[in-house]
């Protein structure tokens, strides 16, 4: 299991930073995964030897996307996300940002997708005052959650 819980979180990024290894963070809704989302975390993956995703609850999706989200479960998107081979853990957060976990696990890169450019990526800030990176990751072109969406609306309507 990759499911890592809040209360084992210390003890294995000790363990993980003792060993030397490049601990690299990434969040999300993953809400109706995708090829896009399996593309993203491989390229993730790359950058260090250890991928930690945070996933948003449900209730954090439903304050961020709408009382229509998520429309797959929190149990369900972290099963899908165990089968990724290149997550390595998976954290849950409740709050709207990643802000606490990223404190918290102090990754020596931080990474989201290029769509973030001109967003702001939450952490950044704090990832770059001890030494961390931020990486921007193309995303692979024409498939996201709302085109999903969009053309299941389109097909069904």
């Amino acid at each position: 299991m990759k499911k890592v819980d809040d209360s084992s979180l210390n003890k294995l990024v000790k363990n993980l930073k003792e060993q030397n290894k490049t601990i690299v963070f990434t969040n999300g809704c993953f809400d109706i995964l995708h090829a896009g989302h399996i593309d993203y975390m491989e390229k993730a993956k790359t950058l260090g030897d250890v991928l930690i995703v945070g996933v948003n609850s449900d209730e954090s999706v439903k304050r961020i996307k709408g009382s229509k989200r998520p429309i797959v479960k929190q149990e369900y998107r972290l099963r899908l996300l165990e089968g990724i081979s290149s997550i390595d853990y998976l954290v849950v957060f409740e709050e709207d940002t990643p802000l606490a976990l990223i404190e918290k696990l102090r990754p020596d890169i931080l990474v989201k997708g290029a769509d973030w450019k001109d967003k702001g990526v939450v952490g950044e800030d704090f990832v770059k005052t001890y030494g961390g990176k931020v990486k921007l990751i193309d995303l692979l072109p024409g498939i996201s959650t709302s085109i999903v969406i969009e053309n299941i609306l389109k097909a069904y309507k």
